[in-house]
């Protein structure tokens, strides 16, 4: 991916900030985060309380799969037009309006249901609300990528991490605050609590709704919006068609884009986050093992590292728009790979309060800036056409391989320690160096493609 070769002024990267498209896509990360742990982490709390054994409590956690799965429908998001909304609305505008409608009613639903008495019909709900959640992601991402060029994408994904983060804070610690407040007897479980907390986070998607309704369709042209395919044949004939249109063609579009240098840069895609999802995967366990209280890793890792994540992301997007994509893709993946090792000195100290403040700090930080860049990377090499179902498969493939080897997390460290286990997780990420220099010199994309 080749760099503009004017750099702009601070002046002007500033000017770019206050832009409104970067306070939209700040909303709208705030609405795609808000239903996250409410599905997840703050329903497994719940479950708990209402009395729902521990193994049924993991079982229902896997409607969050429908994150990692989402690309299977994603061409519907690019593709189908919604009766009645899109008329009203465009294409984009009227799937984002249409999968936050949906997060907020399964919200509320959620709460006016008792998991203790009928599970069946939670479960139900948490699943619409993360598929429907799921398809607000695909829409976002594709709004996102259609409303402003590359370099300024680095500072849109700055303030969607920002949105994001700030959301998923308020559905989980947020959301337990107020079932706290509600709750007249911790002693005994009560529904009405959870009735008003879950209420309160359906109310908080206004804020995506909102600003979807006030904020402009991208000026994309829809290649089936003309296509005599879609009028002429049998019902099989036009459905064959859609589906090639629809679903072959965005990757068809990729591989005849790049040629065999797609292997490179899925490759990188499939690479980057490697360093700090196999890290994170074990680093609570980690704190425990070091002898940290449950109070120091929540003041440390979930709130102060919480910060320095949102830090991370605004300074890596004015970066990126300052410096260019692939100079900071380099640089954030350098320092993801670097901090790791703040951790092998952690493990060699032990409990060391002020050491986990500076290793979890500069660990959260450096997942900002590369987390920036990466999706300013990801945006660029996208076709506006299919920008949905392309930048799904992205987000999709960028979780694959990290999370599989995350699994074996575990039994790595108690084969070699903590200390080796560290250092091999910062030596995972010079093959992805490697990988990022030889996307630079060969793969070439300055502005999103648009057919």
């Amino acid at each position: 991916m080749s760099e503009a070769p004017a750099r702009p002024s601070w002046r002007d990267t500033l000017v770019h900030i206050a832009d409104w498209r970067v306070l939209r896509i700040g909303l709208l990360g705030f609405s795609s985060g808000l239903p996250l742990l409410l599905v997840f982490g703050t329903l497994s709390f719940w479950l708990a309380e209402a009395g729902i054994d521990r193994s049924t409590i993991g079982f229902v956690s896997w409607v969050a799969l429908a994150y990692a799965i989402k690309v299977l429908w994603s061409p519907l998001v690019d593709r189908l037009p919604l009766p009645l909304l899109h008329g009203l609305l465009g294409r984009r505008r009227s799937w984002l309006l249409f999968s936050q409608l949906c997060v907020a009613g399964g919200l509320l639903g959620m709460g006016l249901t008792d998991p203790a008495l009928d599970l069946s019909r939670m479960v139900g709900l948490a699943l619409l609300v993360a598929i429907a959640s799921a398809t607000q992601d695909i829409a976002v991402d594709a709004y996102r990528i259609e409303i402003a060029e590359p370099r300024l994408q680095g500072v849109m994904a700055g303030f969607y991490t920002t949105g994001y983060r700030l959301a998923m804070f308020s559905g989980s610690a947020g959301a337990l605050v107020i079932a706290a407040f509600v709750d007249t007897d911790e002693a005994t479980y009560q529904q009405a609590p959870w009735m008003a907390a879950y209420a309160s986070m359906a109310a908080l998607m206004l804020v995506g709704i909102l600003t979807t309704l006030f904020s402009p369709e991208p000026v994309v042209a829809d290649p089936l919006a003309d296509d005599p395919g879609l009028e002429q044949g049998s019902l099989w004939q036009r459905a064959g068609h859609w589906l090639w249109d629809a679903v072959v063609l965005p990757f068809v579009d990729f591989v005849k884009r790049f040629g065999w240098l797609a292997l490179l840069v899925l490759a990188l895609i499939a690479s980057y986050r490697i360093s700090d999802i196999v890290m994170g995967v074990i680093a609570n366990v980690f704190y425990k093992d070091m002898g940290f209280t449950k109070d120091e890793v929540a003041l440390v890792a979930k709130s102060f590292g919480v910060f320095m994540t949102i830090l991370g992301g605004l300074l890596g997007g004015v970066a990126v728009y300052r410096f260019g994509v692939m100079r900071m893709l380099l640089t954030g993946a350098v320092l993801a790979a670097a901090t790791n090792l703040m951790f092998v000195w952690l493990a060699s100290v032990g409990h060391d309060f002020w050491l986990l403040v500076l290793a979890v700090g500069m660990d959260n930080l450096s997942a900002g800036v590369a987390a920036s860049a990466f999706i300013a990377y990801l945006s660029g090499l996208t076709n506006v056409s299919y920008s949905a179902t392309q930048y799904a498969l992205f987000s999709s493939l960028m979780l694959l391989l990290p999370k599989f080897i995350g699994g074996f997390s575990g039994v790595m460290v108690d084969s070699i320690g903590y200390q080796s286990f560290f250092t091999l997780t910062a030596l995972m990420g010079v093959p992805v160096l490697l990988l990022i220099l030889a996307a630079w010199r060969y793969t070439h994309v300055e502005v999103p493609v648009r057919d």
